[in-house]
């Protein structure tokens, strides 16, 4: 095998260049019926709160596309290689160019250089523009698709235990002392039966006190089926700051440093952090599965397309690199559970698939 990978500059663009058009020609494909299906399924709850409309409908695609993107681009890179791949070797495209001298991982070398630059942009577009669209669409689903507190933060419906009784905010903005309660409720109970909810639009922790205070606070008492306005409520004496703040956090919805800082929060708390370490190396870990994808589609390539036995070809490397998503999904999980280590859990299968995709390669064309 030669170790010169690019040996021809027109070659190699000319690879990248089909590779990079078939790759995104497919996730554009994706993206369109994807968020087509969805908006399908969620129009009804974005339009029941009133006043919504076309403007919020499209708010909503706004804030769905990005994610529907990052979970799909590597599907989308595996596509379009197999579907480049596939044409090239009908055409006999790739038997000229293994005539002209060039190995196996020559004629792959520009489609893995392209594929790094696709992880790249992957990972940057997780980072500004995913999180963020994560962040607003939960914070905008806690409160049923309808206005947003301008200083709402990523954070949004966390319970919290206040001796017997139950509290939940929609929507919790900043840290420590500063922290911010939107939409809070408190859930009375005695005994483990349910007494009366507190109801209240805004609160705050007063440091003063070391407690929570609510205002324009309503009263529900079960028992009566009564509402009182009971106004200016304190509670929580017990509860610190970082119980709401660090209560649910969303990997997803938290760029990679916010990430390391919240895991660095809760660890400092004594709580447990191996999920969130897992999601946190797949911040890396997934990005670059999109580097792996040519190189487990790379069988639909190679071979006679005479032999009949290009469809084959080509459904092998699919399931290939299917089989990948379904370890990663799995290794997570198993992470999740604690089964795993965290770092094992997110590069495992990444390792694992570049080795198998290897050992096909050469026991197959090298």
């Amino acid at each position: 095998m030669q170790f010169n990978f690019f040996p021809s500059r027109q070659i190699s663009l000319y690879m990248a260049r089909l590779f990079l058009t078939r790759t995104f020609a497919v996730l554009a494909l994706l993206v369109v019926v994807l968020q087509t299906l969805d908006l399908l399924g969620n129009s009804g709850d974005v339009l029941a709160y009133p006043g919504n409309g076309d403007a919020q409908l499209w708010h909503y695609v706004g804030l769905r596309a990005p994610q529907i993107i990052a979970r799909f681009l590597p599907f989308s890179v595996l596509l379009g290689t197999l579907v480049m791949l596939a044409t090239l070797n009908q055409n006999s495209e790739i038997i000229s160019m293994k005539a002209a001298g060039l190995s196996a991982h020559q004629i792959l070398a520009p489609l893995v250089l392209a594929a790094l630059g696709v992880s790249v942009i992957s990972f940057v577009f997780n980072e500004r523009i995913v999180a963020r669209s994560t962040a607003a669409l939960s914070a905008w689903e806690a409160v049923d698709y309808g206005p947003i507190p301008p200083d709402s933060g990523v954070k949004s419906n966390p319970w919290v235990r206040d001796g017997n009784n139950l509290v939940n905010a929609a929507i919790v903005a900043g840290r420590g002392t500063q922290v911010q309660l939107r939409k809070v409720q408190i859930y009375n109970r005695i005994n483990n039966s349910l007494t009366t909810i507190v109801q209240a639009p805004k609160g705050h922790y007063d440091a003063a006190s070391k407690s929570w205070l609510l205002e324009g606070a309503r009263q529900f008492d079960v028992a009566r089926g009564t509402v009182t306005n009971v106004g200016t409520v304190r509670f929580g004496r017990d509860i610190r700051p970082d119980q709401f703040t660090l209560a649910k956090v969303d990997p997803d919805a938290l760029t990679f440093r916010e990430l390391e800082a919240a895991i660095s929060d809760l660890h400092d708390a004594g709580r447990p952090t191996a999920e969130l370490e897992g999601s946190l190396w797949h911040k890396l870990s997934g990005p670059l599965s999109a580097l792996l994808m040519p190189i487990l589609g790379s069988v639909a390539a190679f071979g006679l397309a005479r032999s009949g036995q290009l469809f084959m070809r080509a459904v092998l490397g699919m399931a290939l690199g299917f089989a990948y998503f379904v370890a990663d999904n799995f290794s997570l999980a198993m992470g999740s559970l604690g089964a795993y280590p965290p770092v094992l859990a997110a590069w495992a299968p990444f390792f694992l698939f570049l080795l198998v995709g290897e050992t096909v390669l050469f026991r197959t064309e090298e």
